[in-house]
């Protein structure tokens, strides 16, 4: 009898021990489909709002920069609201800058980074990408008076360069220790620096540079040293793949209509070219 009672006990906690096993289970799985859910909702929210929020430069002319009117213009402006437009729903610009741009995706405060944003495996790690949208390339620029042929050359040389820009971290890499990096929290400062005198050279992307060069002919700049060729991407939050494939559905319709080599002619004056997907 008293053996009969204590397998009974026996089977009883058996069955309440597979019974906590598979509660656990299902919540666990219960989780893990909520996260899902919460992980690919951007795009839901974007069509149920009719809005998306688009991260863009306003200090990195010709792609982002306050126009006479003060409003933002330029070629990431413009894709920014090409995207809204092909999506049929309003676009809210957030002006943000290189520092913080990855940031605000980050924490949701945009949905979108459209900031001549280059991909790197740091930035993948956090952020995903979609297809390129733009060319682009970072280089060292500097007078023609001053010989640099190698990046050994930038020893003793102090080089502006805008902190958390991919620039900064291409130059990181390849800068002797003797090289003087100053780093500015913007491409207004960066650029301000060289042409002020305060810097021997600059580091930055063509387009900048270009437009500085247009601005200061008597510095007589030139390109010195290539650190980067880098297209540029749309930038999207870790695991919003839902979202990140339908923009990459617009950018492969607007290379497949010309609208997106429109956009480079326009304000970079030359065609996209062949952009990585």
């Amino acid at each position: 009898m008293l053996k009969s009672k204590i397998s009974q006990v026996r089977l009883f906690k058996s069955r309440i021990q597979r019974l906590l096993v598979v509660a656990t289970a299902a919540a666990t799985l219960g989780i893990a489909f909520s996260g899902s859910v919460q992980a690919q909702s951007a795009l839901d929210n974007v069509m149920k709002a009719k809005e998306i929020k688009i991260a863009i430069p306003t200090d990195f002319p010709p792609y982002g920069f306050v126009g006479p009117d003060l409003k933002p213009q330029g070629l990431d402006v413009d894709m920014a609201n090409y995207i809204g437009q092909k999506m049929g729903v309003k676009v809210e610009l957030i002006v943000v800058t290189s520092a913080n741009r990855i940031p605000y995706l980050q924490t949701k405060r945009a949905d979108l980074v459209i900031s001549t944003l280059g991909k790197n495996p740091e930035r993948m790690a956090v952020i995903d990408f979609t297809s390129a949208y733009s060319p682009y390339f970072q280089a060292v620029f500097g007078p023609k008076s001053l010989s640099v042929k190698s990046f050994a050359d930038l020893a003793g040389k102090s080089i502006s360069v805008t902190r958390g820009a991919l620039e900064d971290t291409e130059l990181s890499k390849v800068a002797p220790e003797k090289a003087d990096l100053k780093r500015f929290e913007d491409n207004n400062a960066t650029v301000s620096a060289y042409t002020s005198g305060q810097v021997n050279l600059v580091a930055t992307g063509v387009s900048v540079a270009e437009n500085m060069m247009q601005r200061t002919p008597q510095m007589q700049t030139e390109f010195k040293l290539l650190l980067k060729d880098s297209p540029n991407f749309v930038g999207v939050a870790k695991g919003e793949d839902a979202l990140r494939m339908k923009v990459n559905e617009i950018i492969a319709a607007g290379v497949a209509s010309g609208d997106i080599n429109k956009l480079s002619e326009k304000w970079l004056k030359r065609p996209a070219g062949d952009l990585p997907k």
